[in-house]
């Protein structure tokens, strides 16, 4: 483990950080580091002066992420409240990438601008420009105007959406750059109704997700390549939930990892599960999907870290 210690910070870095309290599925190993930063100029520096050769992972609130039993060799770099503003000017709303994206999407609609999308999406600001987070039919995507990136060497770029490359739950970002913030342009609404219409989808999701389960939100991305639109007419023949359920693996089992029986798409850590029970369980799924229609689902869920010493002998 590189001893990076001696490196002048302002923020807080600790040592063999356990990142499973930090993750949503409240599993996995440690970090060789965590870092967390003051504020831009101390994550600017800190980058500038960490060796090239140290991989930096940047984590966000751990709600779409496996850490894998063995842990992380890099340092993980979480941003805390000092990236979390969000504020309104006309028709943009600029977030740093720390705010909840549920919390930018009420910000928004305060002012008379539809973020509304954001509102149901687990997780922050800088994970949901980096995997084109998106529902109902709209995406970052759709919205971006620019983003805020300290690069892995230090460096202070902005990139656009043609930077990004966005695709369906993908984008492009060079390795170790850390997203600080991000600038949307949404189109103006009646608070009041934007409100309304948050409400009218947490409902939705309540009623037919495991909200208050350990879980990572959507386990695989849809096959058909979109998100629902919430139309009546939306089409489920090739939504992950759908395809998996025709597998019969709905409620299925490894350890203490289930796919939830109230959405299949849902990898639910019902209590003491492994990484690998939780990543194993949605090979399975895979594996069982293909046989069953051959289409090969393709996660959702990062998965980071290593397997434990013993996963790697067998």
């Amino acid at each position: 483990m590189a001893d990076v210690s001696s490196i002048a910070i302002q923020g807080r870095i600790t040592p063999n950080y356990d990142l499973s309290g930090l993750t949503w599925l409240r599993a996995g190993g440690p970090a060789d580091w965590l870092f967390l930063p003051k504020d831009v100029g101390d994550l600017s520096a800190f980058l500038g002066d960490l060796p090239m050769d140290v991989a930096v992972f940047p984590m966000g609130v751990g709600s779409n992420l496996i850490v894998r039993d063995g842990g992380l060799r890099a340092v993980v770099i979480r941003l805390g409240r000092a990236f979390a503003d969000v504020t309104v000017e006309g028709d943009t709303v600029t977030a740093g990438a720390g705010a909840l994206d549920a919390q930018v999407a009420k910000r928004a609609a305060e002012a008379g601008l539809d973020l509304t999308f954001l509102r149901t999406i687990p997780g922050a600001i800088g994970g949901a420009v980096r995997m084109n987070a998106g529902c109902y039919g709209s995406y970052v995507a759709d919205h971006l105007v620019s983003a805020d990136v300290i690069m892995r060497d230090g460096t202070h770029d902005v990139l656009g959406p043609t930077d990004f490359n966005f695709r369906y739950r993908q984008s492009d970002l060079a390795e170790g750059a850390v997203i600080v913030s991000a600038k949307f342009r949404a189109e103006a609404g009646d608070p009041d109704a934007l409100v309304a219409k948050m409400e009218a989808q947490l409902a939705k999701r309540n009623q037919t997700q495991p909200t208050k389960a350990l879980t990572a939100g959507s386990t695989f991305r849809n096959p058909a390549g979109f998100s629902s639109t919430g139309k009546a007419d939306d089409t489920h023949e090739l939504k992950a939930w759908k395809v998996i359920d025709d597998a019969g693996m709905r409620g299925a089992m490894r350890g203490a990892a289930q796919m939830s029986e109230m959405h299949s798409n849902f990898l639910v850590n019902t209590g003491g599960a492994t990484a690998a029970d939780l990543e194993e369980l949605g090979e399975d799924v895979r594996e069982a999907v293909f046989q069953s229609s051959g289409i090969r689902l393709e996660w959702e869920v990062l998965r980071v870290g290593e397997p434990t010493p013993e996963a790697k002998d067998e």
